[in-house]
């Protein structure tokens, strides 16, 4: 499993639109799955040419609406504020960023599991056991 953060100003269809474009150049050669919940920016009319356009390369499965304990990221979300964010005192906001670049980064060299940071959510253990 792999992931990408980036961080925006503001995140609307356009941004939405350059991530896909920046993912799919990561995978020239393969086809790409995408899980999302049901964010508008994920279903703007912006994005229709694109995903017509890319549909033998790129799939977004949506998630059922209101239902955070299938959306895994929530997972991460909540393993990166315990550990980053909740009872820590930063002097600035690039603190806070380096902080969770940092904690973002040990995931993906594996020096923290993922696996372990959703089994700790309230996950199926069919879907953890999927990852």
């Amino acid at each position: 499993m792999k992931f990408t953060a980036k961080e925006h100003e503001t995140y609307d269809a356009a941004v939405f639109l350059g991530f896909l474009e920046n993912l799919l150049s990561r995978n020239p050669d393969g086809k790409t799955v995408l899980i999302l919940d049901n964010a508008r920016i994920h279903h703007a009319k912006l994005l229709i040419p694109f995903l017509t356009e890319n549909a033998d390369r790129l799939q977004l499965i949506f998630l059922p609406p209101y239902n955070p304990n299938l959306n895994l990221i929530e997972g991460l979300w909540k393993w990166l504020k315990e550990r980053v964010v909740n009872n820590v005192f930063y002097h600035s906001v690039s603190e806070i960023r380096k902080n969770v670049a940092d904690f973002l980064t040990s995931i993906q060299s594996g020096k923290r599991s993922f696996r372990d940071c959703v089994s700790s959510y309230s996950y199926s253990k069919s879907l953890i056991n999927y990852i």
